[in-house]
């Protein structure tokens, strides 16, 4: 069996309201995936408006990519770094206190390589209370990260990352447990 790109099909993924998507598209380019440094309630306040659940005292930087904010979810005092791309053809749940540090992706697509026709294949991500994602790291689709786990910079989480460990690498691996100092 050979790829045949000529007969990719996108499966039983649908975006959302065409119309959604199609303003979603601007006001993503204009405002988030911008170098104005936008004010961060302006930036919530929009992300409410096309369908994400959004908690108090969101940060979020300039240059962010959104996919669907309609399969987004933030809880509280959460940061998302510059250049930071949210890739959620499926569902994001973000706890309380998650960071999300420059240039950080979440992918929840990908695609079946083992069909001829190249499907995408989705899944959603977890990022559960206190989760640290870091620089340039890559969460890839069906992962949940754990409470307080850290993803080290430049590392891709393959599978799930436990409670409050610290992992590192592509994959990513168990380094050590992360201890807090108060």
């Amino acid at each position: 069996m050979q790829t045949d790109l000529s007969k990719f099909t996108i499966g039983n993924y649908t975006a959302g309201p065409k119309w959604k998507v199609f303003v979603w598209h601007f006001v993503n380019y204009l405002i988030f995936n911008s170098s104005f440094p936008w004010p961060y309630s302006f930036k919530s306040y929009l992300l409410g408006l096309f369908g994400a659940k959004i908690g108090k005292g969101l940060v979020i930087k300039t240059n962010v990519r959104i996919k669907n904010p309609w399969r987004l979810v933030v809880g509280e005092n959460c940061w998302i770094g510059e250049s930071v791309w949210i890739d959620n053809l499926e569902n994001v749940f973000m706890g309380n206190n998650v960071c999300l540090s420059q240039g950080a992706m979440l992918l929840t697509g990908n695609h079946d390589y083992t069909l001829s026709d190249f499907p995408y294949r989705l899944g959603k991500i977890t990022l559960e209370d206190g989760v640290w994602i870091g620089a340039q790291s890559v969460v890839c689709p069906g992962i949940t990260c754990r409470s307080h786990a850290i993803l080290t910079v430049n590392s891709v989480a393959t599978k799930e990352l436990l409670p409050w460990t610290i992992n590192s690498g592509n994959p990513a691996v168990y380094i050590r447990e992360r201890k807090s100092a108060g």
